[in-house]
This record gives structure tokens, C-alpha cells and sequence, in this order.
């Protein structure tokens, strides 16, 4: 058993080696596609991020997707079938990410999570065994995700664009939008993030101090005091990086003027304006990425989480799985390692393959998208990450230049997401078929 364990904890990480390479540019594409940071210092950034989150957060994804689309209650005879099934789900899911990373194809790694364990559960139970409502579920999260993140991200755009970009005087006009642009960034994900950041914070107050506060007060109050300090941060930033563009000797040296003089610093981002976005951008970005680990890992590591504890207990689980801390280590190295290798192809469709992208624009991708995951996952409903970013992404393109949108690109990437759930079943069946003659 120990080798078997060792076997998958192999596949594991590989799986999440896939997980990251793929969905990395979830997090990191916008930002390498409008030149507010490079892909050197996105990778770096990522990865801290990512395993961050996965090792600080991933426990919440205790609940193995296998509870939700097979029923375990029918393995409870035969662990050792459910065992052959989890792993013929970790291959499978990381063949087809690698097939999708390879061609630089934005996948979910969800679905295809999804799609093996349907695939082996159909070969080993039945099609009754399949719980249809989840896939019923999945479906309507794929067309919804991209067409709400979508909308989002144009009306938002549409905003900036009207109020700042398109104005005469961009830099004032920025400073009496800092406020809000400070508020929306941190109010979107603080929602997702500081709960749990700040949840040992209220247990203390509440078991240690004895001080009985809401759940939602120290988030809040976290939240207000960082948008708060991220205002004056930027203002300040704006006023240096006014200096620096308009000097005495410039022929325009006026705050009016959004491009630089002839002579200022060369620089991957042309305005002020534009570098304090890129600033904001750095900082959405960080937050997807934070969540992205803290909540994707569990697509790699529940399989085998379920067979750590079918290991341990001799029975399938039923309910939710505790992930042992070394699971979440596994899990979350296999991300960092898999973003740094193999990252370059995704991020590149994302970020420069679909539309020319400005940091103001990438930003309103992003603020769209975690509002969009965020709106979904309180409604209960399973999306994808890559699905809402390149959404985003196209919605800033129709209000940019509808022209301007590669949809060569998006052939490609939408061929991918139909397919990927049942190229993933249909290896999973046809790999669990094979497992099952050669060992039973």
C-alpha cells in the first residue's frame, strides 16, 4: 500500500503540476499582457501566492468532488474499486491539462475533475451512478460565466473609459476616482479572501477575550482601513509619477496632457494614468492568485486525499475529507512548479492573444471576474475560472473595438472548454476499462 500511496502522491503533483501551468493565467495573463509586471516577476509573484493560499487555505476544499457527481455510498463495498477510479482520475485530468497547456489552451481543471470521475463511475456502476444534476449545473455554469463576467467587465470599462481615459484632463480625473476604485478592488476580494484571513482573529476575540463581535465586523473594518490606506498610497503614487512626466522643461507640463514628454523615463506603460492602473492591476491579480490556490488545489489533491483515508479507515468516504498538511504541501508545490515551466503558453493566449490589453483594461478583467466567481459561488454554482477571465477579457473588446478581437483565438479556446468533459470521461472510462481487466 505504501507504494500505491506513493504512486498517487506522484500523479497528485503531477496533476497539480498541470493545474498550475494551465490556470496560472487566471491570475497572471492580464497582467503580463498589459506590461504591468513581467512574465519573470508574474511567476515569482504566482507562485508565492499560489502556494500560499493552497497550503494556508486549500483545507476548505474538504469535500472531494467525488461526493458530488458519484455517489460514494455505492462504493462502500468495494473501496478498493473506488481507490482504481480516484487514481484513473488523476491521470486523466493530467493528460488532457497537459494536451490543453501544451497548444496554450485556458481549460477547467473542475471539469475535467468532473468529467473523469463521471467517466470511470459510468464504466464501474452504470449510468445511474452519475449525479446528472451536477453536470445539469456545470453546463449552465458554462454559458453563464463568460457572458456574466463579460458584462461586467464592459460596464465597468465603459466607466473608466468615459470618465478618465477619455477625458482631457486624466490624471484629475483619476485622483477623484482613486476612492472608489480602491473600494470596489478591495470590496470584491475582501469578500473572498478576508473572512478567512481574519476568522483566528475572531476566534481569539470571541474564545480569549471574551468579547462576543459578528463574524463580519473584523473583515469589514479590515477592509475599510485597507482602502483607506491603499488611497492615500495612491494619490501619493500619482503625484510622483506626475513629477516624473511633467517637468518644468516639458513643452506640455501639465497634469491635463495623458502622455509623457519627450525625454521622461521610457516605460513599458506609457501614461501615468496607466502606471498607477498597472498598480492596481499587480494588486487584483495577487488576490486571484491567493484565491485560485487556496480553492483550484483541491482539484488535484481531493483524489487523493480519498485514498489517503480509504488507506487509513478502510472505508469510502461519504461526507467531507480532512487534508492532511503534506497533501496541501504536495499540492501546492505541484502548482508553483508547474506555473514556472509551463505557464508561458496560457498566459500568452489570455493576455495578448485575444485583445491588446491596457492595465486599466486588465484590471476591469479582473475585478470582473472574482465578481463574477464570487456572485456564482453564492448562488452555489460550480464556474471556472479561465471561463470568467476570458469572458472579461472580450467584454473590455467590445467596448474597445469589437474589430479588435482575435476570434481565432476564441474558436480555439471555446472548442476546448465544449470538449473537456468528455475527453476527460472518456479516458478516465477507457483507462479505469483497461485497470480493471488487468487487476480484478
Amino acid at each position: 500500500m505504501l507504494i500505491t500511496l506513493l504512486f498517487v502522491a506522484l500523479l497528485a503533483f503531477y496533476v497539480a503540476w498541470n493545474l498550475g501551468a494551465n490556470d496560472v493565467a487566471n491570475a497572471m495573463g492580464t497582467s503580463v499582457g498589459s506590461k504591468a509586471v513581467t512574465l519573470k516577476q508574474a511567476l515569482i509573484i504566482a507562485g508565492v501566492l499560489e502556494f500560499t493560499g493552497a497550503v494556508l487555505f486549500g483545507h476548505e476544499v474538504t469535500e472531494t468532488l467525488a461526493t458530488k457527481i458519484a455517489n460514494p455510498a455505492l462504493f462502500a463495498a468495494t473501496p478498493q474499486i473506488f481507490v482504481v477510479g480516484m487514481v484513473t482520475v488523476l491521470i486523466s485530468c493530467g493528460i488532457w491539462l497537459q494536451i490543453a497547456t501544451s497548444r496554450g489552451l485556458p481549460v477547467s481543471s473542475s471539469h475535467a475533475v468532473v468529467g473523469a470521475i463521471a467517466g470511470f463511475s459510468w464504466v464501474a456502476l452504470g449510468v445511474n451512478a452519475i449525479d446528472w444534476s451536477s453536470i445539469g449545473l456545470i453546463t449552465i455554469g458554462w454559458i453563464l460565466t463568460p457572458l456574466i463576467s463579460g458584462a461586467i467587465a464592459a460596464l465597468l470599462y465603459s466607466q473608466i473609459k468615459h470618465w478618465i481615459l477619455d477625458q482631457p484632463n486624466q490624471v484629475v480625473q483619476l485622483q477623484e476616482w482613486i476612492p472608489w476604485l480602491s473600494t470596489a478592488l478591495l470590496g470584491v476580494f475582501g469578500v473572498i479572501v478576508l473572512p478567512s484571513l481574519t476568522e483566528p482573529l475572531t476566534n481569539f476575540v470571541i474564545e480569549q477575550v471574551g468579547f462576543t463581535i459578528p463574524s463580519h465586523d473584523i473583515p469589514l473594518l479590515t477592509g475599510a482601513v485597507a482602502a483607506v490606506g491603499l488611497t492615500i498610497i495612491s494619490w501619493r503614487q500619482l503625484e510622483q509619477t506626475k513629477e516624473v512626466f511633467f517637468t518644468p522643461q516639458s513643452p506640455v507640463p501639465s497634469p491635463h496632457c495623458p502622455l509623457s514628454p519627450e525625454g521622461a523615463p521610457s516605460s513599458p506603460v506609457p501614461s501615468p494614468v496607466e502606471r498607477l492602473f498597472a498598480r492596481f492591476q499587480l494588486l487584483s491579480a495577487c488576490f486571484v492568485a491567493f484565491a485560485h490556490g487556496s480553492n483550484d488545489v483541491g482539484n488535484a489533491i481531493a483524489p487523493l486525499a480519498a485514498i489517503v483515508y480509504i488507506n487509513r479507515t478502510g472505508s469510502v468516504p461519504t461526507d467531507g475529507i480532512t487534508i492532511p498538511l503534506w497533501i496541501l504541501i504536495l499540492g501546492g508545490a505541484g502548482i508553483v512548479g508547474g506555473l514556472a515551466v509551463w505557464g508561458k503558453k496560457v498566459i500568452a493566449t489570455i493576455g495578448e492573444n485575444i485583445i491588446a490589453l491596457q492595465p486599466s483594461s486588465g484590471f476591469c478583467a479582473e475585478l470582473a471576474t472574482a465578481t463574477t466567481i464570487l456572485i456564482a459561488s453564492r448562488l452555489g454554482l460550480p464556474v471556472s475560472t479561465s471561463h470568467a477571465l476570458v469572458g472579461g477579457v472580450v467584454g473590455i473588446g467590445l467596448v474597445q473595438n469589437f474589430k479588435s478581437i482575435k476570434f481565432q483565438t476564441l474558436k480555439g479556446i471555446a472548442a476546448a472548454w465544449l470538449i473537456t468533459i468528455p475527453v476527460s470521461a472518456a479516458l478516465s472510462a477507457a483507462i479505469f476499462s483497461i485497470t480493471q481487466i488487468l487487476l480484478f
